[in-house]
């Protein structure tokens, strides 16, 4: 099993930042694939950020240029930097890891509120 642990949300206003991060325990060795996923009231879950062991990585189009995925394999630690953030990214954000994306393993989410 797989516990993944999710910390950093909050509210921000338009234009700031915030950094998530997701602590990996557990049979760890399954996890070349992790990301950040999320959802907003009445739509879809969307993956926002992937991550690769090898260092590839993935966004979501409008992310792209403001976020940031990066992963510390010795912490077993994903981290999505989100700057320039905007009202349409408020969400709930769910870490995601597996053998690829979407893994089978889920964090609980954190809520990011972009709001004046």
């Amino acid at each position: 099993q797989v516990q993944l642990v999710e910390s950093g949300g909050g509210l921000v206003q338009p234009g700031g930042s915030l950094r998530l991060s997701c602590a990996a325990s557990g049979s760890i060795f399954r996890l070349s694939s992790m990301g950040w996923y999320r959802q907003a009231p009445g739509k879809q879950r969307e993956l926002v950020a992937g991550i690769v062991t090898g260092g590839s990585t993935t966004y979501e189009d409008s992310v792209k240029g403001r976020f940031t995925i990066s992963r510390v394999i010795a912490t077993n630690t994903v981290y999505l930097q989100m700057n320039s953030l905007k009202p349409e990214d408020t969400a709930l954000y769910y870490c995601n890891a597996g053998a690829g994306l979407p893994g089978h393993y889920w964090g609980q989410g954190t809520q990011v509120t972009v709001s004046s």
